[in-house]
């Protein structure tokens, strides 16, 4: 099937998407368990730079899950085909030009690599919102935790399947230590230059 896939040769250029909005395509991965924080920070990060007068989008759970990804379950492999359909879609929002926030559990360091290798090193940022289980269980907003501790809920990350934390991420932030604001600043000052194109003020 594959072989008679051929690329078209379009005249618009994701470099010329960059120019006319001023900016560089760039993905910003936060992972993290449930009730981390990263939803939250992803959304303070993509509000500060919508503000600032960036292109934007939020990928997360809710609008993923519900539309393009609705068939998949949150079995090992669901959840790898799951983090592959979103880096493919991530791959075209940054083909747009967008910087895109993307806030996903995304509990295996071999999907999370697959990511990189979709996008490209350059255009990823992966952030670690390491938040302890025992805080990120206090807190279940989803009352989740619960949930699987009573074993309604099969393959719940941090209980009864694994998590797999980055190694080396750009950014690690606890939410127990690091305020909303200060964890904005933190991704800011790292992507502003990564973000903004050279003659960009």
């Amino acid at each position: 099937m594959q072989e008679n896939v051929i690329p078209h040769d379009f005249l618009v250029s994701k470099e010329d998407r960059e120019v006319l909005l001023k900016q560089k395509g760039l993905l910003l991965w936060f992972t993290g368990l449930s009730g981390s924080g990263k939803s939250t920070i992803a959304n303070a990060v993509e509000k500060f730079l919508f503000d600032k007068g960036f292109k934007t989008y939020a990928l997360d759970g809710d609008n993923v899950r519900k539309g393009i990804n609705n068939n998949l379950t949150f079995s090992p492999d669901d959840r790898k085909e799951n983090i592959r359909r979103i880096a493919e879609v991530a791959n075209l929002m940054l083909d747009a030009g967008l910087v895109v926030t993307a806030s996903f559990v995304s509990p295996y360091k071999i999907d999370r690599e697959n990511i990189k290798n979709i996008v490209g090193n350059n255009t990823f940022v992966e952030i670690f919102v390491n938040t302890p289980l025992e805080e990120c269980e206090r807190r279940d907003v989803k009352g989740l935790y619960a949930k699987a501790r009573r074993g309604e809920i099969l393959n719940f990350t941090g209980i009864n399947a694994p998590y797999e934390a980055p190694d080396n991420p750009d950014i690690e932030i606890d939410t127990t230590v690091t305020s909303i604001m200060d964890s904005v600043e933190l991704v800011f000052n790292l992507i502003e230059n990564k973000i903004k194109l050279p003659n960009n003020e």
